[in-house]
């Protein structure tokens, strides 16, 4: 008989996630088996559970791409890693390896990517298998819970502020002052650049100020690109949009300097308005930015265990998935949610007391 597992389920699109049984898997060749101790939760898990995405993951499925854990296993061929090393398990879960892409140190866009809570069962669960090769190596400095968000929203944010070229003394606006934002506040001071936060929400841009912001716009009051070209003398030499938003996006071409460059990660649905006029004439570079390469997250992990940059976190157990899905839909979630799995704390409790969970609310 299998030995069973505690997991959080997207069994129907757009459905509540069920809390269910599920085999616990055992590594092939080339695979790891990881002990879940923390899971990030991030949006990407709400647009894959809500299937709203033209490549759809196949149901059923285990989301979650923010897991770190202890390997407890490994499959033949792996050399790499051992038991008992504390890995993370990312949105990028594998790639080719071999095509133009991966050569080029862009494997985020490798034809052949797999993808953690996605293409690949995910860490909304107490065990989780990984790929040894695209593991991240989670620095013994970080805890689990602290290192959660940054192997994705983390990667995120650091990589996209790279690719705005913006350098130490320029400035940079962050719109959007979530999850993403306030990592990427401290990202951007931490590499030496000025800071303009904006957002719709004054709660959030004073926690914009807390983590370093040198200005603050809220979007609601005015017209953001105007009064940052203003106070800057020209505009953001970079700006990186985290707001999924189609007005964020807008007015982040607004805020773009001359030869500036505008790096987008967020994802609204809907077609981006791009003033085509002002982006010839200006000579402004709009660039997507997906994740991170793993040279890219092991930089990422440094800056925290520098003390430069630390994620606000607000821990719950596996059981609250759907209402914190509902919060993230609502907007309700002021940084980044993580899911604890150690034991006898923060609320988490055991597969039995999860079992005794749901039949009495069911």
């Amino acid at each position: 008989m299998a030995i069973k597992m505690q997991a959080a389920v997207v069994e129907q699109f757009g459905k509540p996630l069920v809390l269910r049984e599920w085999d616990i898997p055992s590594p092939g060749a080339c695979q790891v088996l990881v002990k879940t101790e923390a899971c990030g939760v991030c949006h990407t898990d709400l647009h894959a559970a809500h299937g709203d995405w033209p490549l759809k993951p196949t149901l059923p499925f285990i989301p979650g791409h923010e897991a770190i854990g202890l390997v407890t296993a490994v499959g033949s061929g792996v050399s790499s890693i051992k038991e008992g090393d504390r890995v993370g398990v990312p949105w990028l879960y594998s790639a080719c390896g071999h095509c133009e892409y991966c050569l080029k140190a862009c494997e985020t866009v490798c034809p052949e990517a797999q993808f953690g809570g996605y293409t690949r069962n995910g860490g909304f669960a107490e065990y989780l298998l990984a790929d040894p090769n695209y593991v991240a190596h989670i620095p013994a400095a970080l805890t689990a819970v602290e290192a959660a968000p940054l192997i994705c929203a983390g990667i995120t944010t650091y990589k996209g502020i790279k690719e705005t070229a913006a350098k130490p003394g320029e400035w940079i606006a962050i719109s959007g002052v979530g999850g993403l934002g306030h990592l990427a506040i401290q990202y951007a001071k931490a590499m030496g650049l000025l800071v303009c936060a904006i957002d719709i929400d004054e709660g959030k841009l004073a926690h914009a100020k807390l983590v370093g912001a040198d200005l603050i716009f809220n979007a609601k009051s005015g017209d953001p690109a105007a009064a940052l070209k203003k106070e800057t003398g020209g505009g953001a030499h970079g700006v990186l949009i985290t707001a999924p938003s189609l007005n964020a996006f807008r007015q982040g071409v607004g805020m773009t300097r001359k030869r500036g460059t505008c790096v987008l990660v967020g994802l609204p649905p809907g077609e981006f308005p791009v003033p085509l006029f002002d982006v010839v004439a200006n000579c402004i570079t709009i660039r997507g930015s997906f994740v991170g390469t793993r040279q890219d997250m092991a930089e990422a992990l440094a800056f925290a265990t520098g003390g430069k940059v630390k994620a606000d976190i607000e821990l719950q157990p596996l059981s609250s998935i759907n209402q914190i899905f509902d919060r993230l839909e609502h907007g309700e979630v002021a940084s980044r949610v993580v899911l604890d799995f150690a034991p006898g704390e923060s609320g988490t409790s055991s597969i039995e007391e999860q079992n005794e969970l749901r039949l009495t609310t069911a």
